[in-house]
């Protein structure tokens, strides 16, 4: 394993998740399927290009996660899922656990995998919710390295494939606070994913652990909008940064969006524009909103003015 690289600043990476008009009612269904999970805060943005939307920010066994109700814009697809480790070391009831939750998520919801024993894992399975967003539940090894309990897992298909290990080398470089974890290729047999190819991989940005894996299977969809990857800087020096190392798509560049070389989206926001959207007056609030939409990176400076109404 690489060492952590040390910043002077730090950053907080949250998935983000877009729905139509479901987000506030989909956060207190997440909080009612996991353990230790709450919603943290609710607002509206008022007169945004998608009307009114929901802001809600939750934590779900205690992963911080963000949602978003803004029109019916992009489907969510298992390109981007969350592995949830139900680790026997930490609950021993987790395996009745991973079966309750799986029960709960199947309401609505479609197996990918059913759940059963697999060669990788005693009882795993991955789903597709009611929503559309996709679980892998697994019930972890617990001689391994301890992980979070979900992780946020990177599907590369199509013209991706093969990119995994790419994509994984990138973000480390791009991110200070970061390092490897494990790496298992496919071997030999095990068409028609290509040997050598990445079967699994893990690896740590800003205290946020990813998983990544390669697919040769066919595939209908690729990353989109529906989860994006939502990174809280504390300085306009790191917004310039990760924004300049990250878009490479100058035609998704919105309102602190952008695209990466592999599809992925990300939002660069300073933490700051949280505290002003969640704390703010709704006149502040509404000054901070409008001023944001006319941007492509934000520009905190410009935000704090428009909190202050200067």
């Amino acid at each position: 394993m690489t060492d952590v690289k040390s910043s002077s600043t730090t950053a907080s990476i949250v998935p983000h998740l877009w729905f139509d008009k479901e987000a506030k009612e989909a956060a207190t269904f997440y909080c009612s399927v996991f353990p230790d999970s709450q919603v943290t805060s609710e607002v509206t943005l008022r007169d945004t290009p998608s009307g009114d939307s929901d802001l809600i920010t939750f934590t779900v066994w205690g992963q911080p996660f963000m949602a978003i109700s803004a029109g019916p814009y992009f489907k969510p697809n298992p390109s981007i899922s969350f592995i949830v480790n139900f680790d026997p070391s930490r609950d021993k009831n987790a395996r009745a656990m991973i079966d309750e939750v799986w029960s709960k998520l199947s309401e609505g919801g479609f197996a990918l995998m059913p759940l059963d024993q697999y060669p990788f894992s005693q009882r795993y399975g991955w789903i597709q919710d009611k929503y559309g967003f996709s679980w892998q539940l697994m019930l972890t090894n617990p001689e391994g390295e301890p992980r979070p309990t979900i992780i946020p897992s990177l599907l590369f298909v199509g013209d991706n494939c093969g990119k995994a290990e790419e994509a994984r080398e990138f973000y480390l470089s791009v991110f200070r606070n970061a390092r490897a974890g494990s790496l298992v290729r496919y071997g030999p047999g095990q068409a028609p994913n290509r040997e050598g190819t990445v079967m699994f991989t893990d690896f740590m940005l800003e205290n946020t652990w990813f998983a990544a894996m390669d697919s040769a299977l066919e595939h209908p969809f690729q990353f989109n909008e529906a989860i994006s990857l939502l990174v809280h800087c504390e300085t306009q020096e790191d917004i310039d940064d990760y924004w300049s190392k990250l878009s490479a798509v100058p035609e998704a560049e919105q309102c602190g969006w952008l695209k990466d070389k592999y599809g992925v989206s990300w939002q660069i926001s300073p933490a700051v524009l949280d505290d002003m959207i969640t704390r703010g007056t709704p006149e502040q609030r509404e000054r901070v909103t409008q001023a944001f939409l006319k941007m492509k990176k934000f520009d905190m400076e410009e935000l704090r003015r428009a909190f202050e109404g200067k």
